[in-house]
């Protein structure tokens, strides 16, 4: 049987050349390591090749942030300038969505990262993000909540205005059109 999360070998082409170019254009965000090592990584670990597709095809534009040398990992996150077109109008999680009595949107941040095998970004991971350029000027993102805060109810999100990161918290069912989440993958 057929893994479903699997590229086909075009489609595994084309996502490493558009991330081979994101790489190369935007070195600020990975100054010292080298592509060719990233390509290595990511063509021994396929599964990852699949998540960050499912990143790029929902408009996070993943690029590598960091390496981790403790654990020999590179890390990606969503650059896009905005929050992911493709992961807006979403509850924080399923418990939230549930709970909408109409009006309820058709996914949440949860959900979707769990499908994708991504994590939302932790409020440090958050403002690591910011200082490799602007994010968010004009929507916002879920980010990783506390379970003291999500049992109360809640749920936090992020932006950036006024040069500076506002996180904030919202009830965990709400949704705008423009917020979504960013994710986090580890290769």
């Amino acid at each position: 049987m057929e893994n479903k999360k699997q590229l086909v070998p075009e489609e595994r082409e084309d996502l490493l050349k558009t991330l081979k170019t994101r790489f190369e254009k935007n070195s600020n965000r990975h100054e010292g390591l080298v592509w060719d090592k990233v390509q290595e990584k990511l063509e021994a670990n396929i599964e990852k090749l699949w998540s960050l597709n499912e990143m790029e095809k929902t408009g996070g534009e993943p690029d590598v942030v960091a390496y981790d040398k403790k654990t020999d990992e590179f890390i990606f996150y969503d650059c896009s300038t905005e929050s992911p077109k493709g992961r807006r109008s979403i509850c924080f999680d399923r418990e939230a969505q549930d709970s909408r009595k109409e009006f309820k949107p058709e996914n949440n941040a949860i959900d979707m990262a769990a499908n994708m095998s991504i994590e939302l970004l932790t409020e440090d991971q958050y403002r690591e993000l910011q200082q490799l350029g602007k994010f968010d000027e004009k929507t916002s993102s879920w980010i990783k909540t506390p379970s003291e805060i999500r049992n109360l109810g809640g749920a936090l999100f992020a932006d950036f205005r006024y040069n500076t990161v506002f996180v904030y918290h919202n009830g965990a069912q709400s949704y705008y059109a423009a917020r979504g989440f960013r994710g986090a993958l580890r290769v």
